[in-house]
Parts: C-alpha cells; sequence; structure tokens
C-alpha cells in the first residue's frame, strides 16, 4: 500500500487542484445549462468526485486518513441521493410523461 502513495506523491499537488477544479466546474456547468434531470444528477455526482479526489490528495500528502473518512461518508451520501433523486425522477416521469426540469414548474399550486 506505500508503493501507492509514493505513485500518488510523483505527481505535484498542482496538478491534482486544477483536475479537480476542471471537474468540478464541467459539473457545475452541467447542473446550470442542461435542463434533463438524469444530466444534473450525473453533473452532481461529477461535483463530488472532483471533492473525494481533493480530500484524499490531501489525505496522502498530508499522511493524515481523515480525508480518506470523509470521502467515504461522502460516496454513502451520494449513494443515498442517487437512490432517492431516481425515485423522485420516476415520479415525475409518470405524472408529467418528462424528465425535462423547467416542466417542474407546472407541479405549483
Amino acid at each position: 500500500m506505500e508503493s501507492f502513495f509514493e505513485a500518488v506523491k510523483v505527481v505535484p499537488l498542482n496538478h491534482y487542484i486544477l483536475l479537480s477544479a476542471i471537474i468540478f466546474s464541467i459539473g457545475v456547468i452541467g447542473v446550470l445549462i442542461r435542463r434533463n434531470a438524469i444530466v444534473v444528477f450525473m453533473s452532481v455526482e461529477l461535483m463530488l468526485n472532483a471533492v473525494n479526489l481533493l480530500l484524499t490528495v490531501f489525505s496522502v500528502y498530508g499522511n493524515d486518513p481523515n480525508g480518506q473518512v470523509f470521502v467515504f461518508f461522502i460516496m454513502a451520501l451520494a449513494a443515498a441521493e442517487i437512490a432517492i433523486g431516481l425515485a423522485i425522477i420516476v415520479m415525475i416521469h409518470r405524472n408529467t410523461n418528462s424528465i425535462d426540469v423547467d416542466i417542474l414548474n407546472r407541479l405549483k399550486w
């Protein structure tokens, strides 16, 4: 397992930060621009994965396992979020025959 930590430290920390910023930005753009609910959920997952990448890298560079514990909890939270979110999308599709986010305005009083 020590070789994995050494392999992670070969790449400079700035590269990981840049990659995570790019992934997070793609997720934000996907949430803001797309109207398909499934694509919005995938974009939220991209943002969570960018945060997980940073937490893992900072944990390895700082020799502190707390970041990896947070990653585990974030992954569990993301799995629960997707399960509930997909159930909501299925119910919306049954009621409106569409998964377009803009149609959700019709569900108001």
